[in-house]
């Protein structure tokens, strides 16, 4: 399956938060064996919004989209997601009342507007619920189109993210990618340009063509990186596609340039 993904957030755009959230989400999709082609960043505006996901489902089978799902004015994805899925708000007295007993507690009165609004789920859904913070989140689904709603909080869309998986995403992947790193750099005093990315690429020459596995090389400061992925039903089946061609890649490079050989599980 082809996930998209879909940070909302005019403060993304201007460049005053890091999106980590699509980072992370990257990592754990390829990880559960997710195909993702393309990221958008999109502002708090529900027109943009509506076209990034037009554009998104061109092109992918699931949408994955965080940001938007607060109490203020410009929180406003998940309405405008369920106008999109001709989904009926509705309330959920779950949520509510979770928020009316934290309200209680910290000594204020009657929910404001804006909190309350974080109790509106979509009907026919599946819901959620925020375990490290206040807004659920929520999956929907209409004529084969996929969209799992998280928060922008990363901390709150990590653990969301990981209650997803178990309940929801892990049935629709009927395979996982497992990599593993080579990484490169100058011993004995043997020139830096020895392990650069260009030295080491021509040195694994046609390994590079792989499909499956894949073979890919990275700069980094210190020499490089070399990332050998493979798809696979189970991780041990996965491990016996990668040693062959770790060896490989390992005798191209030769030994004395190689800092270490390990599984990417970052």
């Amino acid at each position: 399956m082809i996930v998209e993904i879909i940070s909302v957030g005019t403060e993304l755009l201007m460049g005053n938060i890091v999106n980590t959230n699509a980072q992370y989400l990257a990592k754990r999709l390829a990880h559960l064996g997710f195909d993702c082609h393309f990221q958008t960043v999109v502002g708090d505006n529900p027109a943009r919004i509506k076209l990034a996901l037009d554009v998104a489902f061109s092109r992918a089978d699931a949408v994955i989209m965080t940001g938007g799902l607060g109490p203020t004015k410009d929180d406003l994805t998940k309405e405008m997601l369920m106008n999109y899925f001709g989904k009926a708000p509705v309330v959920d007295a779950k949520v509510l009342n979770f928020l009316e007993e934290r309200a209680k507690a910290r000594g204020f009165g009657e929910l404001s507007e804006g909190m309350r609004k974080q109790a509106i789920v979509p009907a026919d859904s599946l819901i959620l619920y925020n375990n490290h913070g206040t807004a659920p989140g929520c999956v929907m689904e209409r004529d084969g189109k996929i969209c799992i709603l998280l928060p922008g909080v990363p901390h709150e869309m990590k653990f969301m993210f990981e209650d997803c998986c178990k309940i929801y995403l892990n049935a629709k992947s009927d395979k996982i990618f497992v990599s593993m790193i080579i990484k490169c750099v100058s011993k004995n005093d043997a020139p830096i340009s020895i392990v650069g990315e260009s030295p080491v690429a021509d040195r694994l020459n046609e390994l590079l063509d792989g499909t499956n596995p894949t073979v890919a090389t990275y700069a980094k400061e210190d020499g490089c990186i070399v990332r050998i992925t493979a798809a696979a039903k189970n991780h041990e089946s996965a491990i016996e596609m990668l040693n062959p061609v770790v060896e490989a890649c390992k005798n191209r490079i030769g030994e004395q340039y190689i800092q270490y050989i390990k599984e990417d599980l970052d």
